[in-house]
Formats: structure tokens, C-alpha cells, sequence
């Protein structure tokens, strides 16, 4: 097996309990982490990587996006959510084939391992066919992109009813692509939870996951209020747990996020795109007042960028400014105000908690998978580096020098290691014009 040796680099091993940023080595042994110290023998190492002038951190974590909808890029920037549920789910979702979702789904993918991202939570619930499954799976496989693919329930959309997750179409996938539990890609649920669909669809849904094991995820971000709440019964049937992430929840009231956080159940903020589309204001302080975390997400770049440092930039100062405003009006938060550590643990261990991958990536430990990041701390725009997790922080996808996935660098010196990519950005412009000329949007020069 390929050994590899990372030597003199100042590592940020897992925030936020060490930040230290130690100048050490890092010894990788196939896909895993084999040894960190100083001065590490190299061995037998095939590869000895000079990482002096760089910042090592575990790799990103994405937990939610719909990657599928690469190809509509800015098209939602404007737009508020009922816009966007009505005109991309509504009208352009439909039009996409079984490669336009490959396509877009390699493309989305690329782009989140050069911004940083090692682990990303697929979202996907544009998969009418089995086949637009398949593709959006073999994208995932051929970006080298380690992710959970949670699996969207077919036909799903504005206008149409709910139904039941099929089982069939899960069993189909984990005999399939996603035998390897211990492998790279790994499979959850997208379920409409509770608040969109009946409640006998969401105990279904939620048994389902639990019986086989997977995440089962679930948006949260308004909707009718139930006649009953549905959260005591599902608890009451055992049906709430480390295994149900809910995305969004700002509409949350206070008794149900306390009971939710005590059952176990992991929450992600897309922190940009719930300030821009009226979702209301993300809940992570309110997750902190109760000794709890969120995960983050970008969730649509059909309305902003894809970088997961940015989202942690805006997690962090929206919740600032919630605090400041907070004491300046004499009720100051609890906990105080959230330091930049604690956001890069949200989008490094709370992201790999959330995602059901914990012990596996979210830090860089021995024994744990070779997923990390390579910052380069010389670039003029963060020197000096004076704190290693501000600069980590204000750093940009130009900043990120190499990526590994495990064991494998999917980018070096500052670019993918691809030669595809020219021919993609083509494809998804050509699908961009094919698809929003269908829905009869505006659709961009191909």
C-alpha cells in the first residue's frame, strides 16, 4: 500500500479541542492515518511532501447540498424560497436526464473537493428513475469525493402527495453500489419528515432508516403546523435518534429543539442560503444554549457559492451578531459568544456526527481516514498568519493547496487533479441553456 509522508507542516488536528498548529508529520499508510509527530521516520513512505508554509486541518464537511443542481448556478440568487421551490422543482427539475444529473452531480462534487470538502452530504430529490439514481451514484464515485448519497423519495415535489420511501429501491442500492458500508460512498434517506407528508409516511420512513441502518434526513423550514404534534409520538415509538438530521429547523420552537436534542437527533444550518431565502434566522445559538451543535451546509448553488469555509464564516458572525445584539439589551447569551475554533468544528467533527461518519473522518487522528486539507499560509492574503484559525478561516478555494480523500490527493498544487474540466464546464452550460429553454426561464448564451 502507497505510504505517504506529510513532513513540517503546522497541523490543526481537531478543532476546536486542539489548534494549537503544531509544526509536525503526518505519516498516511494507504487510506488511513498511520502516525502524527515531529520528525516521523519516513520509512518506506513512497511520497515525502515538503509542508512547510501549510496549514493541515481535517477535510471539510459539507452536510447538505443538492448537488444535482450544479448546472443552475445563480439562477435562484433573487429569488425567496417559494420562487425557488415552485420554479426549479416546479418547472426545471423535470428536465433533467439521467446524464444531465451525472454531469451536474460531477461537476458539483469537483467543485466542493477544490473549495476544501472531503465528505459532502448528497441531497439528492431529483431521481424520478432509477437510472438518474445511478448517475448521480457513479458521479460520486468518479469524483473521488468521499459522501452519504441520501437517496430522495421519486416523484417528490410542489403539487405532488407524499409517499412512503421505497423499500425496494434502498435494498436495490445497498446490493449494489453501496454494499461497502466501510466504503468511500455510503447511503441515506432524504424523507419529506413529518411536516411535509402525513404522519403515517414518516413513521414509515423513519422505521425504515432505523431497520436499515441508514441517516435519514429531512428539510424543517416552515410548512402547515399539524393538527397533533408529530415529534412525541415518533420519540414515544422509538423512532428519533443519532440516525434523524433535520436541515434548517429555524421554526423549531424552543420545547421541541430541547426534546429533539435530547433524543440524539443532528441538526444542519445552511446559514446563507436561510438568511437570503426567508427561511428565518439559523438556529445555532439556540442549538449552543442547549449544549448541543449544528453541522453546516451549503445546500443550493442555484443561489450562492459553494464554499464551506465561507459558510462557516457566516454561521459564526451571524451568531456574533445575535449575542452582541443580545447584551446590548441586558439578556447576553449563556455561552458567549461562539469563537472561530468552535465554526471550523462545526464543519469538521459536528459534520462527520451529523453524517454518521464519526471516528472515521471530521479529525486528523490515528487510525482514522486520510481525508485532510493543505492550506497555504504564505499566500499573500493571509500573511501574516498570526492565528492559525483565522487564517484557515479567511482563507479561499485559490488558498487551498492540495486535498486527500482517502489516501489519495484530489488536488495538488493548487489545481484538481483532472484534465476534464474544460469539457464539463461545457456540459453544464449546455445543459443550463437545454433545460432552462424547456421551462421556459431565461436561459443563458450554451
Amino acid at each position: 500500500m502507497t505510504k505517504i509522508l506529510i513532513r513540517g507542516a503546522r497541523v490543526l488536528a481537531a478543532p476546536p479541542e486542539r489548534v494549537d498548529a503544531a509544526t509536525t508529520d503526518i505519516l498516511i499508510d494507504g487510506s488511513a492515518i498511520a502516525a502524527i509527530g515531529p520528525q516521523l521516520d519516513a520509512g518506506e513512505a513512497m511520497e515525502v511532501v515538503d509542508g512547510a508554509g501549510r496549514l493541515v486541518l481535517p477535510g471539510l464537511i459539507n452536510c447538505h447540498l443538492h448537488t444535482w443542481q450544479t448546472p443552475l448556478r445563480g439562477l435562484a440568487a433573487d429569488w425567496s424560497l417559494m420562487e425557488y421551490l415552485m420554479r426549479v422543482h416546479g418547472r426545471v427539475a423535470g428536465h433533467f436526464t439521467p446524464q444531465d444529473i451525472y454531469d451536474g452531480t460531477l461537476a458539483g462534487a469537483l467543485n466542493q473537493i477544490a473549495g476544501g470538502t472531503t465528505t459532502l452530504g448528497d441531497w439528492c430529490h431529483n431521481n424520478p428513475t432509477p437510472e438518474h439514481t445511478d448517475a448521480a451514484v457513479a458521479a460520486l464515485e468518479g469524483s473521488g469525493v468521499r459522501a452519504l448519497f441520501m437517496h430522495g423519495t421519486p416523484g417528490a415535489g410542489p403539487g405532488i402527495a407524499p409517499s412512503p420511501h421505497p423499500r425496494d429501491e434502498l435494498e436495490r442500492l445497498l446490493n449494489g453500489a453501496f454494499g461497502d458500508r466501510e466504503g468511500r460512498l455510503t447511503l441515506g434517506i432524504a424523507i419529506p419528515g413529518p411536516m411535509y407528508s402525513p404522519l403515517e409516511i414518516a413513521e414509515h420512513d423513519l422505521r425504515l432508516a432505523k431497520d436499515l441502518g441508514l441517516i435519514a434526513s429531512m428539510h424543517h423550514s416552515g410548512g402547515p403546523t399539524p393538527a397533533v404534534d408529530p415529534w412525541p409520538i415518533l420519540e414515544a415509538k422509538g423512532l428519533l435518534g443519532p440516525h434523524v438530521n433535520i436541515v434548517h429547523g429555524n421554526h423549531l420552537d424552543d420545547e421541541t429543539l430541547a426534546r429533539l436534542v435530547g433524543a440524539g437527533v443532528t441538526f444542519t444550518v445552511t446559514p446563507e442560503v436561510e438568511m437570503g431565502d426567508g427561511h428565518g434566522h439559523p438556529i445555532t445559538g439556540r442549538l449552543r444554549a442547549l449544549g448541543a451543535a449544528p453541522s453546516l451546509g451549503i445546500d443550493i448553488e442555484a443561489a450562492i457559492s459553494g464554499e464551506m469555509l465561507t459558510a462557516a464564516r457566516m454561521a459564526l458572525a451571524h451568531q456574533r451578531a445575535l449575542d452582541h445584539a443580545a447584551a446590548r439589551n441586558g439578556a447576553g447569551p449563556s455561552v458567549g459568544p461562539p469563537r472561530g475554533a468552535e465554526a471550523l468544528g462545526w464543519v469538521t467533527r459536528e459534520g462527520a456526527r451529523a453524517l454518521g461518519l464519526a471516528g472515521r473522518v471530521g479529525a486528523l487522528e490515528v487510525g482514522m481516514q486520510a481525508d485532510l486539507v493543505m492550506v497555504d499560509a504564505e499566500a499573500f492574503n493571509l500573511q501574516p498568519a498570526n492565528d492559525p484559525v483565522a487564517t484557515v478561516l479567511q482563507a479561499h478555494p485559490g488558498n487551498i493547496d492540495a486535498v486527500m480523500i482517502a489516501g489519495c490527493w484530489r488536488k495538488q498544487n493548487g489545481r484538481l487533479c483532472r484534465d476534464d474540466l474544460a469539457e464539463l464546464s461545457l456540459s453544464v452550460r449546455r445543459i443550463a441553456a437545454r433545460v432552462l429553454g424547456a421551462a421556459g426561464l431565461a436561459a443563458p448564451a450554451a
